[in-house]
């Protein structure tokens, strides 16, 4: 890189990255599997998965820290699949911040710019701007243990931005922060991934972190990719019960396929018969009148209704009635638990509750509830996943 081009964001570090066919096997072991992606520039994109998924092997593949067994890295036109590290042009976020102890945070974030020999007055304009764009600039004079978490993860991503990278790498960089910061650093990575432009691709396996900041996700499991895509659309439309399962709290019921009328299926449960308009098996060609299903069933998406307005509902078969047997009150929303007349058990949360005072002494008196579910969000997977 010439240090005439450098320039805090330049419109020239935005780039995609095609993974094709990307394998990683350690004797015995395959931790990555085949895995294909094409990330636009620009994108910030999250690998989400459990412990073990191959979401921090397939990153370090991608910086260039692990060698593929098969398969190939495009950085735009490039091929980065064998380059050495510091030929990608990539910046990369640790875990552990790994912040130099004795520099300053002005020549922590310097460093890059030094290996690069970059003047000494365009190097300080740099840290300069890095600085300011994670608002640490104030604390330009301060070593990294004089900083809080937050602040030194601000720090690792001033540095990681200063050298222009054409793609930037964040391993679980909000892992060792408490639960206040973690939310605030989520919306201000996403604000500064946002203003530069630099395609990122970010691992964690918190969904809650993915499913708030990503513009699109792959979750993986066993070193396989089970779905791509925008995070309202995996959890509203869930390819397999682990993603739905993964993805945050659901409820599956056995259920058979019937007919599909007006564009809905019939499907039979221990609830009833529910109709729905789950779409997902259907593009796969899944969806058989007569095949064994799961139906997934969202906490949130079922409503508490009164049985005397079950007449006026948009499918009036959609209703649920149960024991309610317990309610745990968690401030803005409470979580019931609706027992069924098969011994089956539903979760349902209701978000900004009114109840009755002295209700968390009465909580395990039981209660009849009707409960709605429109038909968008009566959820249908194959059993085999």
């Amino acid at each position: 890189m010439q240090s005439d081009a450098l320039g805090l964001y330049p419109a020239c570090s935005m780039t995609d990255v095609h993974i094709s066919g990307l394998t990683k096997r350690f004797g015995q072991t395959t931790a990555v599997d085949a895995v294909d992606l094409h990330i636009k520039s620009g994108e910030l994109f999250f690998l989400l998965g459990p412990s073990g998924c191959g979401k921090t092997t397939l990153l370090r593949m991608i910086a260039g820290f692990i060698d593929p067994t098969a398969g190939s890295i495009h950085f735009g036109d490039r091929d980065v699949t064998h380059l050495a590290v510091n030929k990608r042009q990539t910046g990369m976020v640790f875990q552990s911040y790994a912040l130099w102890p004795h520099m300053t945070v002005s020549e922590n974030v310097a460093y890059g710019l030094k290996v690069r020999k970059v003047p000494k007055e365009k190097r300080q304009e740099l840290v300069n701007k890095a600085l300011t764009s994670v608002q640490m600039e104030q604390y330009a004079k301060r070593k990294p243990n004089q900083l809080s978490g937050g602040q030194q993860q601000r720090v690792a991503l001033a540095r990681a931005l200063v050298v222009e990278p054409t793609v930037l790498l964040l391993d679980e960089p909000l892992s060792n922060l408490d639960a206040r910061l973690r939310l605030e650093m989520r919306g201000e990575i996403r604000r500064i991934c946002r203003e530069s432009g630099i395609t990122t691709i970010y691992v964690t396996h918190d969904q809650v972190e993915a499913l708030s900041m990503a513009d699109r996700m792959v979750v993986l499991k066993d070193g396989r990719a089970q779905q791509i895509g925008p995070p309202e659309k995996i959890y509203r439309h869930p390819k397999s019960r682990f993603v739905a399962e993964f993805l945050g709290e659901a409820n599956f019921l056995p259920a058979t396929l019937g007919s599909k009328q007006n564009g809905l299926h019939s499907v039979q449960t221990v609830a009833g018969t529910l109709t729905s308009s789950s779409a997902t098996m259907e593009e796969h060609g899944q969806c058989q009148e007569g095949q064994e299903v799961i139906c997934c069933i969202r906490p949130e998406s079922l409503q508490p209704i009164k049985r005397s307005a079950a007449s006026t509902l948009e499918a009036p078969g959609n209703v649920i009635e149960g024991r309610r047997t317990d309610t745990m009150y968690l401030g803005e929303a409470a979580q019931h638990t609706v027992a069924l007349a098969d011994g089956c058990a539903l979760k349902v949360l209701e978000l900004n509750p009114s109840l009755p005072r002295g209700q968390g002494e009465d909580s395990t008196k039981e209660e009849t509830e009707c409960l709605y579910i429109h038909p968008d969000d009566v959820i249908l997977v194959p059993v085999s996943t």
